[in-house]
């Protein structure tokens, strides 16, 4: 099993050799950063500024036996401990019995499925089943663009922030936040930030995605004041200080940027500030990648075993926990002795008329299709082509199924009642 690893990584560190540098995580610690197999083309929302083509209603969902051989698909192409995001369209609107057996079958595969959803159909009862199917993690995407009924600022919407929050209590999952970041709700960044951090104890990343043209999306391009730089930028007003942004880097530099981060007494504040620390660190224990899945004394304890069997690391270790306790020990014993991890994620997006092909090349955050992975900003781009194609799929009795995309659209038109 170490040497199909091994041999993945190395493909990973091929593939981005024009932008790998010893602090790159792609190619050392993990082989993508995540995969995303869609279950379903539909959804319950119109969001101005939707990923999904004109097409995508029209389409009925890929047949079960083809999920599964896109998540084996996953397992051939990047191995065991991948994050596989299970989505869409929104994936709740999949028939239940079905999205418990794909989550489940991920799991079962040694991949880490989350589910990414808009919430609405995201009951209490369906997440405790999924928890109990061995989903890892949530991603709620909650925005503006969503244009919800009554919710008409990214402030009101918190309250529907915390429903969510609710209904996911105690069931173990890392939660997940996405939010678009668009020339509506820019200027309300601060106070989204502010509710994420009075939050950490509840959220362990949130994503900022920048407004991107593609899809059918009808906001269009974004503003020059949305960028990597001011997201970046108003995060550090919130943390009051200048943040590291370039210690941890996945992928390529242009679309991501990745923050890890400890809140405590309601500050920020950075988890590591030295590239070569982090950097000799892959290269060393480039094999705890899985620790992120571990309770928080069982990951304390395994960081621990692993540097004490290497005394070289002894000093460094000790002199970067010196650091941490300078940084966050003050806030710590003033928050009553806690401190929660919340990493901030920053993705940008291109344009669908815009892909720059060295960033395709490098693309950390993949799509599973039919012909195997694509770059999601190439997938968002040229959606149809990928979505509308007639499949043979293998059924477990041996006997293949015709899978057409657009078969109940036609029968709708000849006056069937889908």
């Amino acid at each position: 099993m170490d040497e199909i690893r091994d041999r993945i990584l190395a493909a990973t560190r091929h593939r981005m050799r024009a932008v790998d540098a010893p602090n790159q995580v792609l190619g050392r610690s993990q082989t993508i950063g995540c995969v995303a197999v869609e279950i379903t083309q539909k959804c319950n929302l119109d969001c101005t500024l939707c990923y999904l083509s004109e097409s995508s209603e029209h389409v009925q969902d890929i047949p079960l036996e083809e999920v599964f051989r896109r998540l084996d698909q996953v397992l051939v192409h990047y191995g065991k401990g991948t994050h596989v995001q299970i989505t869409g369209g929104d994936p709740t609107l999949r028939k239940h019995t079905e999205l418990v057996e794909i989550v489940a079958y991920a799991s079962q595969l040694g991949l880490y499925p989350a589910l990414f959803t808009n919430g609405i159909g995201a009951s209490r009862k369906l997440l405790v089943k999924l928890a109990a199917a061995g989903l890892s993690d949530i991603a709620f995407h909650v925005d503006t663009t969503q244009r919800r009924q009554g919710f008409d600022s990214e402030v009101s919407l918190h309250a529907i922030r915390d429903e969510y929050l609710l209904r996911v209590r105690d069931l173990g999952l890392m939660v997940m936040f996405n939010t678009t970041v668009h020339n509506g709700n820019i200027r309300e960044l601060p106070q989204i930030l502010k509710y994420f951090v009075s939050r950490a104890d509840q959220i362990g990343l949130v994503s900022f995605n920048l407004q991107a043209e593609t899809g059918r999306g009808e906001w269009g391009k974004r503003q020059e004041q949305i960028s990597l730089t001011s997201v970046q930028r108003t995060i550090e007003a919130a943390a009051g200080q200048t943040l590291p942004w370039d210690v941890v880097r996945v992928g390529h530099a242009d679309c991501h940027q990745y923050l890890p981060t400890l809140v405590a007494n309601g500050n920020i504040h950075p988890v590591i500030d030295d590239a070569k620390l982090f950097a000799d660190f892959l290269a060393d224990f480039h094999t705890l990648n899985e620790a992120r899945h571990l309770p928080r004394w069982s990951r304390f304890k395994l960081y621990a075993r692993q540097i004490l069997s290497q005394p070289a690391w002894w000093p460094r270790g000790l002199g970067y926990l010196t650091w941490l306790v300078r940084q966050v020990g003050r806030d710590v014993i003033a928050g009553g002795g806690r401190a929660h991890q919340l990493t901030f994620f920053v993705q940008n997006f291109m344009d669908a008329e815009s892909l720059q092909q060295d960033r395709v090349d490098a693309c950390s955050f993949m799509v599973m299709t039919a012909e195997g992975p694509v770059s999601m900003c190439q997938h968002n781009a040229r959606r149809d082509d990928y979505i509308l194609k007639p499949l043979d799929v293998p059924l477990a009795d041996g006997t293949l199924h015709r899978y057409e995309p657009l078969v109940w659209k036609e029968r709708q038109h000849s006056g069937a009642i889908h």
